[in-house]
């Protein structure tokens, strides 16, 4: 690979196998180096390149205002984070998250700090992904010398979230957080219990909503022929369950102007059932 252009001591542009423009960045990368230099590929750190969400010069603009260490502590939570889940994240986390802890840092040192409205919800619907976020404070913390607030946890757990359901922007994950929770609040109200938030069947609800909701907003149906006569029989033989079904289907309607179709009804009524029984 050969330099393009230098956009700073860590940051130059260059093509790759494919002939794509792309952002390489690495400590040292750019430093006393010129349009067709040949690249030390041993200090690759990341590379970047066109998507959707984010052009070269965008990528450029953003990477070369953030500071080399916040970069590097970005890429160092986000493979914990990789590593904890067990799965692949959208790449884009690499650009929103490094963005995200790079201001948190910015804001900190200015005295200014921004609370976190869905901290609370943030900690029940996606506990492994806050522990995540309190993890990525202890490297800043270690590596910078920065004390961030426990807020900042939530707001870095929202990221992955979004990374993790490739969901295009943090607030649709931050709405889902209060979608989850209006809906167990039908649960609750309808059969006036309270819910035991530690039992297997509660997660797997809270794990059923979170899909239920990417499904509602990117328009994706499921798809599950023959099955007729075994909607029949829930609906008679779960009466009470399928009509708190109705009930989030009315919910959905009135907030979002959506249908559901009847298969999410039928599932939306067995985890009703399975947590409701305990």
């Amino acid at each position: 690979m050969k330099v393009l252009k230098v956009i700073n001591n860590n940051i130059v542009l260059s093509r790759n196998q494919n002939d794509q423009e792309v952002v390489v960045m690495g400590k040292g990368l750019g430093y006393k180096k010129k349009a067709g230099d040949v690249i030390d590929e041993t200090k690759i750190e990341n590379m970047y390149l066109n998507s959707k969400e984010w052009s070269v010069n965008k990528l450029t603009q953003m990477l070369s205002s953030i500071p080399m260490e916040h970069i590097q502590v970005a890429n160092e939570v986000i493979g914990f984070a990789k590593v904890s889940l067990g799965k692949e994240l959208s790449e884009n986390i690499f650009l929103t998250l490094t963005d995200h802890i790079s201001y948190a840092i910015e804001r900190y040192k200015e005295g200014m700090e921004i609370r976190n409205a869905l901290l609370w919800e943030i900690k029940r619907f996606y506990n492994h992904e806050f522990l995540i976020g309190k993890e990525a404070l202890s490297i800043i913390k270690n590596r910078l010398g920065v004390d961030l607030p426990e807020d900042e946890a939530g707001f870095i757990a929202l990221h992955i979230v979004n990374a993790e359901l490739d969901m295009g922007e943090v607030s649709r994950v931050s709405e889902m957080a209060k979608v989850i929770q209006n809906v167990l609040n039908i649960v609750k109200y309808h059969f006036n219990i309270e819910l035991d938030e530690y039992s297997l069947n509660y997660e797997r609800f809270i794990t059923h909503l979170k899909f239920f909701f990417q499904r509602l907003f990117s328009n994706v149906k499921l798809n599950d022929a023959g099955m007729s006569s075994f909607i029949f029989m829930l609906k008679e033989k779960y009466t009470n369950e399928y009509a708190c079904a109705l009930k989030i289907k009315e919910y959905i309607k009135k907030e979002f102007d959506r249908d559901l179709e009847e298969d999410e009804l039928i599932y939306l009524t067995i985890h009703i059932k399975r947590i409701t029984s305990e």
